[in-house]
């Protein structure tokens, strides 16, 4: 079973995911995409709700995308990670 609680006051949530939208928003903005880490469910769930909050916002849908266990990939339509090929087997 995974841990739902988060350590950080509904404040503190509050603020902190303020700061992902701005920060990532930007990079979104400037690059296409961005790359966060997410070692838990919970940053996982924060990363995907400053996703929609960015679709909303922008009017773009902005994608989420599991690079591993550890990473997120947050983009724009268009810029999808291109999808990575198995070396064959001989």
């Amino acid at each position: 079973m995974e841990d739902t609680s988060t350590p950080l006051t509904g404040e503190e949530e509050q603020r902190y995911r303020a700061v992902l939208f701005s920060e990532l928003g930007n990079k979104i903005a400037d690059q296409g995409w961005v790359r966060y880490p997410a070692y838990t469910p919970e940053d996982r769930r924060r990363l995907v709700d400053v996703a929609h909050r960015l679709t909303t916002y922008w009017g773009q849908q902005v994608l989420v995308e599991a690079e591993d266990q550890c990473r997120v990939r947050l983009c724009l339509a268009g810029h999808e990670a291109s999808p990575r090929t198995l070396p064959a087997r001989s």
